[in-house]
């Protein structure tokens, strides 16, 4: 039986080094014209308006495209940027954290999409609709271009040297910390990933991200780790 022809991607693969790149690069253009960062939070939506001039908005998106789980949308002609009115950080202070990834999850369209999508305007709208955003970001969509936009947040949100500085400021050392030893020895069960964000967790806050997104983040700079090997 034939295999039904895969689906076409609408923007080119990045690698992850490349993704962290670009938004190293805004956060360090950010910095040189507005002074640096010392510690967390990143103003992301400061950088929304002043660096790279865009307007951004509440908007109910759900209702407006008729899902559930619609969370931001794109417009790049427009300079637009709208997220769901669900992530309201006045009205749902906890949802803080998915607020800000979600902001900085449409500056990462912004900046790795916008060139392939105005350069070709077949690309620009999803509907037929002449006001369709290029993006509308669900929560449950895997396409490339929204697992790009995800990383990107992650790095710009959390990088890395300021990551490492607010590590050593919190804990009073750049050592890793074992998540072995963050469950109980006589448990005999795998790491819990809630184990690891409940560690990460008064970590996150001071970056105003979820627990979650952290705990990926300290196992990716090699601060967090499952692997008891590597103390000898």
């Amino acid at each position: 039986m034939a295999r039904p022809p895969a689906k076409a991607e609408r923007v080119p693969w990045m690698s992850d080094g490349s993704i962290e790149a670009e938004a190293e690069t805004l956060f360090g253009l950010w910095q040189k014209e507005h002074g640096e960062v010392p510690e967390p939070p990143v103003p992301v939506d400061e950088m929304i308006e002043l660096q790279l001039k865009l307007r951004y908005e509440m908007d109910d998106l759900q209702k407006r495209f008729g899902h559930a789980d619609v969370l931001g949308a794109i417009w790049f002609k427009e300079q637009l940027i709208r997220v769901d009115r669900s992530l309201d950080p006045v009205e749902h202070p906890r949802l803080l954290g998915r607020y800000r990834f979600t902001l900085a999850h449409e500056i990462g369209h912004w900046q790795l999409h916008r060139k392939v999508f105005l350069r070709d305007e077949t690309q620009m709208s999803l509907t037929d609709a002449s006001d369709a955003p290029a993006f509308v970001c669900r929560s449950t969509d895997q396409a490339r271009e929204e697992v790009q936009a995800n990383m990107f947040a992650a790095f710009l949100l959390m990088p890395r040297d300021l990551v490492r500085r607010a590590w050593i400021s919190w804990r009073g050392t750049d050592e890793v910390v074992c998540a072995l030893d963050l469950v109980a020895p006589t448990s005999g069960s795998p790491v819990k990933d809630a184990a690891m964000q409940r560690f990460s967790k008064p970590f996150a806050e001071q970056f105003h991200v979820s627990a979650e997104a952290m705990s990926y983040r300290l196992e990716a700079l090699g601060l967090l780790t499952r692997d008891r090997s590597l103390f000898g």
